[in-house]
């Protein structure tokens, strides 16, 4: 007798799944609870009618989906964000009833869940650079029931004025900077939660406006994020170190030092030098914030990106390909960058280290290896920086301690607070 066909799940049972593991997740990470109608949107908004034509079980996996893409350039336009990360958003934003919410990068998905946590008596605008997206965005949230989403093709540098002022602005694609149309737009006492690019990383940064006039940032996430197209749009230089197809692997210079790039080439193909810092985690440990630290702390700061057959051919050995922490030495012709080995004697632990290439090899791994050990002895554990965002007029001796990072509307500055020795003293 033949075996019947397993049932394929339906959209719901999978829409439940979903917020299942998002939720569960943020419990494992010790993040937050969502709020009640948090999760409730999330299980009542319908995410298939936004990503037709996919399987179900794509529609509600983990990852993000890409819905435009640029053939020429092989970068993604649009997409519909990963579930965790809308969660996230969602709940830094703390979205009322009767808020109005405007949200800078369309898709529909999520303006339908901003539309369910505002309520009747709420006001959703969201806005897109892309007519073709916005023409998208439109028809699906109107097929899903959410007619009353003003939907409209815009700059997001710009913001909305038209419908402004707004008690919440989200944006969802990766910023560089924040315009002064989003300040003048925002209502007093509103929040902002944008995706920020901070010397290459992305961190999804919620602010609010302080007492003095600057920018305050009150919780920084981990995110990945489109760029923003249009006036905002930030290319930071990425030379090629190597440009073999599939094979490439490039710096990331953004607010970095300045390179020699034929010279890096050089030292790419010589034998690497490599150091281990004694830093040990757990897999899957989070250690995004060491990542931030080394982009704060080093002037010599880049990020090393690498095609996957670069990686498995053993031409480079990152932790991540999409962009690890790197360091130049001083004149800008060898550099050194972290990798991962799984510990020799302790188990279920792995060890950082760091693989110079190039003039001074060694001692620039060794440098890296030092900014992972402070990290480890007086931060690791801690809350991150104090981030703040203030005028671009403001001088030098009125901004806070810490590094600053010019933009073209804003200073940023992100303050770091080390373990003093008496609270060393009160964790032994």
């Amino acid at each position: 007798m033949p075996t019947a066909p397993a049932s394929t799940p339906s959209a719901h049972s999978l829409r439940a799944a979903m917020v299942d593991r998002t939720v569960a997740k943020r419990a494992m990470l010790d993040m937050p609870p969502l709020s009640a109608p948090e999760e409730q949107a999330l299980r009542t908004v319908p995410r298939e009618l936004f990503l037709p034509g996919l399987e179900l079980t794509d529609v509600y996996a983990e990852q993000a989906v890409v819905t435009k893409r640029d053939q020429e350039r092989g970068v993604a336009l649009s997409s519909v964000s990963a579930p965790a990360i809308i969660a996230t958003m969602l709940h830094r934003a703390d979205i009322r009833p009767g808020h109005r919410i405007l949200e800078i990068g369309s898709g529909g998905y999520n303006a339908a869940l901003i539309r369910e946590l505002t309520g009747a008596g709420g006001d959703v605008t969201s806005i897109d650079i892309d007519p073709e997206v916005v023409d998208r965005a439109g028809r699906f949230l109107d097929h899903a029931g959410y007619r009353d989403v003003h939907v409209a093709a815009a700059d997001g540098e710009h913001g909305f004025a038209r419908r402004a002022p707004y008690d919440r602005i989200l944006v969802t694609a990766g910023a560089w900077d924040v315009p002064p149309a989003w300040r003048d737009q925002l209502a007093p006492g509103g929040r902002m939660v944008v995706p920020m690019r901070i010397r290459g990383l992305t961190r999804c940064l919620t602010l609010e406006r302080a007492a003095e006039g600057h920018w305050s940032c009150v919780a920084v996430d981990m995110c990945g994020f489109v760029r923003m197209q249009g006036a905002g749009e930030h290319w930071e230089p990425m030379p090629y170190l190597n440009d073999e197809p599939d094979r490439r692997v490039g710096l990331r210079l953004e607010d970095g030092p300045s390179a020699d790039v034929a010279a890096l080439r050089r030292a790419l193909a010589r034998e690497p030098d490599t150091v281990w810092s004694g830093v040990l985690v757990q897999a899957e440990e989070p250690t995004d914030d060491q990542d931030l630290w080394i982009a704060t702390a080093a002037d010599e700061w880049a990020l090393l990106t690498a095609d996957r057959e670069a990686i498995r051919s053993g031409l480079v050995t990152p932790t991540w390909a999409l962009g690890t922490p790197t360091l130049l030495n001083a004149d800008g012709t060898g550099f050194a960058y972290r990798t991962l080995r799984r510990h020799p004697t302790r188990e279920g632990r792995w060890e950082f280290g760091a693989i110079g290439h190039g003039p001074q090899a060694r001692a620039t791994a060794e440098r890296l290896c030092d900014l992972m050990a402070a990290w480890d002895r007086d931060l690791r554990g801690r809350p991150g920086p104090e981030i703040t965002l203030h005028p671009v007029s403001k001088p030098d001796h009125r901004l806070p301690a810490g590094r600053v990072i010019d933009k073209r509307s804003t200073r940023m500055v992100l303050n770091w607070t080390a373990t003093t020795e008496e609270e060393k003293k009160e964790e032994l």
